[in-house]
């Protein structure tokens, strides 16, 4: 074991518009946009991209429920996940297609972390508003409609989270932010099924009594995730104020210090894919943090030396 490598890559913000929550972000190669989720907001963004720079104004689509996720779709448009359902927009700010209404209560969860596997499936997690217990559960949408795949009573989870899949597709992973865990999973591409359930990095627990400002460490909880070239799993620390890479066999190889306490999901992008972007939240924090953190709540964006993966597409 080697002590994790501290990397302080400086960081550009690539929005001046906070969002409250930025989740979701992906690359769209072919556009040289970003797109991401401002769950409260109830809006999707882009923005064109060139270098760490935003080419014109940030392009908002607001909506009437909250986001959780985004995906782009084979052939032009998108697939979201809301509140209420997952949808199709075969345009940007075009009318919303319903593909499977929500199997949960929306009063008390919602659709949060999600995304595309290789074969064009589109995967949401949910969000257990109460928090009180792990019902959140992960879905799978296909030809063949909606499909529950993980949790729920039996292994649930608080706040779905950190989705994403090793460069061979062999194997899943899944985050549980509130247990502070990740887990993986061994992935058959072919059926969507997931099996060999595992620990693949547990994070330690939010110290009792912690908040910001305190002088008692606190790393922070998994949020989102991307997944690198080298099959290295990218962690979003929220209230740590970093992100972690974690090997392949999940230990941590790098600490990535982030100018806001709170980043949410990070993405590769750019046409080399190594420039690495950020969403952020300014949600529910003081008015003192957020007077040190200007940036909280804004996409953030720096340079790494390994390339992500592609963005997957929803096919129809």
């Amino acid at each position: 074991m080697h002590a994790p490598a501290l990397l302080t890559p400086p960081w550009t913000a690539i929005t001046t518009e906070p969002d409250g929550l930025g989740e979701s972000p992906f690359w769209h190669p072919q556009e040289e946009r970003l797109y991401w989720v401002d769950i409260p907001g109830r809006r999707i963004a882009r923005v064109a991209v060139q270098g760490l720079q935003a080419q014109g104004p940030v392009d908002y689509w607001p909506l009437t429920q909250e986001p959780g996720c985004i995906a782009p779709m084979q052939g032009g448009g998108l697939v979201m996940a809301l509140r209420d359902g997952i949808y199709l927009a075969r345009e940007w700010s075009g009318p919303l297609q319903l593909l499977a209404a929500a199997p949960y209560d929306t009063s008390k969860q919602r659709f949060n972390d999600g995304k595309c596997d290789a074969q064009g499936r589109f995967w949401a997690g949910s969000l257990y508003e109460p928090k009180d217990q792990a019902l959140g559960a992960l879905y799978m949408l296909d030809g063949q409609g909606l499909h529950a795949m993980l949790g729920g009573a039996k292994d649930g989870v608080v706040t779905a989270n950190g989705l994403a899949w090793s460069p061979d597709g062999r194997t899943a992973y899944w985050a549980d932010t509130a247990a502070h865990q990740v887990r993986a999973f061994d992935f058959e591409p072919a059926t969507g099924q997931l099996s060999a359930t595992r620990v693949f990095h547990q994070m330690a627990s939010k110290p009792v009594g912690w908040s910001w400002g305190s002088d008692i460490p606190y790393g922070g909880r998994p949020d989102g995730a991307a997944v690198d070239s080298e099959g290295c799993y990218w962690s979003a620390q929220y209230e740590g104020q970093r992100l972690l890479r974690l090997s392949p066999t999940g230990e941590v190889l790098a600490e990535v210090p982030t100018p806001v306490p709170c980043p949410t999901m990070p993405c590769f992008g750019g046409p080399d894919l190594k420039t690495l972007f950020i969403t952020t939240s300014r949600q529910g924090r003081s008015p003192q943090e957020l007077a040190q953190y200007p940036e909280a709540g804004c996409v953030l964006a720096t340079r790494v030396e390994v390339a992500g993966l592609p963005v997957s597409a929803y096919r129809a």
